[in-house]
């Protein structure tokens, strides 16, 4: 029983404790599932995946969609390494927009057809794509 408390202090404190921390999912549900394991009230057999999965939908959206602020950085540390910037979105080419444009058509074709029953048995996603894309090409 001491654990249980013990485990739901902690919990309890570390979101309080740092906003960052309440807002980034992996880290409050990895939190909850230590505790969890800790004080050994983990439903026998489940996986981390599993606790993840159930502990997410307990979430408010706001705190599975918000990104996590960096931390302060401690007096008298040493400067972390600098993080290179995220590449920019690329223009794509009039050919390759071409592409994903004849590949979701495909696709959509490729669900239709399905519904409807109208697969070849053995035809697979790729024979179709070669197939279509090439009737969509001409």
């Amino acid at each position: 029983m001491n654990k249980m408390i013990f485990a739901a202090i902690v919990v309890t404190g570390m979101a309080a404790a740092s906003p960052a921390l309440a807002d980034n999912v992996m880290q409050v549900c990895g939190a909850k599932y230590q505790a969890a394991k800790t004080a050994k009230t983990l439903p026998a057999g489940q996986t981390w995946n599993q606790y993840l999965a159930q502990c997410r939908g307990t979430l408010p959206k706001t705190a599975a969609a918000a990104p996590v602020a960096p931390a302060a950085k401690p007096i008298g540390t040493a400067a972390a390494a600098p993080v290179a910037p995220a590449k920019a979105a690329r223009a794509q080419s009039p050919a390759m927009a071409a592409v994903h444009d004849r590949q979701r058509q495909c696709g959509a074709q490729w669900k239709a057809d399905k519904a409807a029953g109208k697969i070849p048995a053995g035809q697979t996603w790729p024979k179709y794509w070669s197939a279509c894309n090439t009737r969509l090409k001409g």
